[in-house]
């Protein structure tokens, strides 16, 4: 039998899944590797390093390896490092609210919309307050779409007007009552400081001072919205990353139709 540091005695791995305990997967399950960057407010020298490898043991970090360092700026140092983690999370015992919506493809909105609704959908989408990002709003509005997802301009049974960015809610809330819109979309990409929270609970609380609130869906969208927050902040629905034009197509179609079987059992 060999041994040492070169053994070529085949290793004990452990393979098994337990969603009762998970662990981050680097090379082998439940090894725990994780891979980890921030910026110090130090100088870059071996205390830092060292003040690094600390900072990820109190992190819950085993066996802490800083792989990559590089000055920033006098005073500022940035890491990247390597260790195991020590946690682990019951993943049975978790459960995000979600969307819950059929999706579906632009020609099946559009047939659902056709069939069900008979008119087409007037949608008035922006990125509002401060936000200079149109990334998002495009990639949802814009008739080409993203990544190979038609944008709403494109869609037969849907009148949609992107404004842009950096729209204040005033001018938002004027036009969608101008266009007498039924859906809104909000954008936020900025999220420094909280700025997207204060914004997006400004247009609600204008919305109802106008007596608007019911009259119209309000969706926002942006890498840092989930749609559990979006809910708390008094939205009807949020929609993250990984999130087209179709996702947001199809919710809104279902819940137009939703809307109009309540007011016709009213």
């Amino acid at each position: 039998m060999s041994s040492g540091l070169y053994s070529t005695e085949k290793q004990d791995f452990d393979k098994n899944l337990d969603l009762k305990k998970v662990k981050p997967y680097g090379d082998t399950m439940n090894d725990g590797k994780v891979q980890i960057s921030f910026t110090l407010p130090v100088s870059c020298n071996d205390e830092a390093i060292e003040a690094a490898k600390i900072l990820m043991r109190k992190m819950g970090l085993d066996n802490p390896q800083i792989v990559y360092y590089y000055q920033l700026t006098d005073g500022f140092t940035f890491f990247n490092g390597y260790g195991s983690c020590r946690h682990e999370v019951d993943f049975t015992g978790i459960h995000v609210p979600k969307v819950e919506s059929a999706v579906w493809d632009m020609h099946e909105v559009d047939d659902f919309i056709k069939t069900h609704i008979g008119r087409k959908l007037r949608v008035i989408g922006a990125s509002t307050g401060t936000d200079a990002h149109t990334v998002g709003i495009d990639a949802i509005m814009n008739m080409k779409g993203y990544a190979g997802h038609y944008g709403l301009e494109r869609y037969e049974m849907f009148e949609a007007m992107n404004m842009g960015s950096q729209v204040l809610n005033e001018d938002f809330i004027a036009k969608a009552i101008e266009w007498n819109a039924d859906a809104l979309l909000v954008s936020q990409t900025v999220t420094q400081k909280d700025v997207h929270i204060q914004n997006l609970t400004e247009l609600v609380e204008m919305l109802e001072a106008e007596g608007l609130r019911q009259k119209v869906l309000l969706i926002c969208g942006g890498p840092r919205i989930s749609h559990e927050l979006a809910k708390e902040l008094g939205y009807d629905a949020g929609f993250t990353m990984n999130s087209y034009a179709n996702h947001v197509a199809s919710y809104i179609a279902q819940e137009m139709h939703n809307k109009m079987n309540d007011y016709s059992g009213m």
